[in-house]
């Protein structure tokens, strides 16, 4: 799929999301922090990464903590070069307590495509094993499984 660049449509901003989900499915820090400008600014919680090596930094440490990392967003809103994104994503620590994840995320993009600016809100809440919602092998959401709010979330 080539990279969709703003002005966004309801088309193309559904798109982008589920290509910045895919990216971040694939938990490599590496892939995703080149959707991002070189320069990108983000606050993720109470960290602000800055740029593409912060970014991979945050990333690997995010991974190595939440394990079995699987997410699912879903398009909130959008401007031609904003964009706002509802997000769940399910994983557990190194003691097998299962968490599920959910958050707002206000995007604004270059005229290039590339992510400049993220800000997110993220909220844990502490779930059982069997009340898990996120079942397909780790990597992208098979386009068969339900979305965010076919899940009720």
């Amino acid at each position: 799929m080539s990279k969709l660049v703003p002005p966004f449509t309801q088309e193309t901003a559904v798109q982008k999301v589920r290509m910045a989900e895919d990216s971040w499915n694939s938990r490599d820090p590496h892939k995703v922090s080149l959707s991002y400008t070189e320069d990108s600014r983000w606050r993720n919680r109470a960290e602000f990464p800055t740029g593409r090596s912060e970014i991979v930094e945050f990333l690997e440490r995010k991974w190595a903590k939440e394990l079995d990392y699987r997410l699912i967003k879903e398009l909130w809103s959008f401007t031609e070069d904003r964009l706002a994104v509802r997000f769940a994503y399910e994983w557990h620590d190194d003691n097998g307590n299962w968490f599920r994840s959910y958050g707002n995320e206000n995007w604004e993009f270059s005229s290039d495509g590339l992510m400049k600016q993220r800000f997110a809100s993220i909220n844990d809440l502490p779930i059982s094993e069997s009340e898990r919602k996120f079942y397909w092998p780790l990597g992208r959401r098979p386009d068969d499984h339900p979305g965010f709010t076919e899940l009720g979330l």
